[in-house]
């Protein structure tokens, strides 16, 4: 079974509906057919950066960049190392 996906849009509404409407957990997650652990998590999120809570579909967190402007930092390097090691064995070769 795969994991459902809420847009940021969803989560953002679900958690005004808590926080700012007043409407219970149990009650927004009957509602929303979302687990209460799942809202619960998404309040939390919101509350301790609302600025970058729900990141996705194009908004990272700035670490997630980081990782990724990484990543292809090293796929670069190891592609120029490879082209070393094959230049290297074909001059070593003759």
């Amino acid at each position: 079974m795969e994991r459902r996906k809420f847009t940021r849009e969803f989560k953002l509404e679900a958690v005004r509906l808590i926080k700012e409407r007043g409407v219970s957990v149990s009650q927004a997650s009957r509602d929303l057919a979302v687990h209460q652990t799942v809202l619960r998590n998404w309040v939390r999120d919101f509350g301790s950066d609302p600025a970058s809570a729900f990141p996705g579909h194009g908004q990272m967190k700035p670490e997630q960049l980081e990782i990724a402007r990484l990543r292809k930092e090293v796929a670069k390097l190891k592609a120029e190392l490879r082209t070393a090691e094959q230049y290297s064995t074909t001059v070593a070769a003759g």
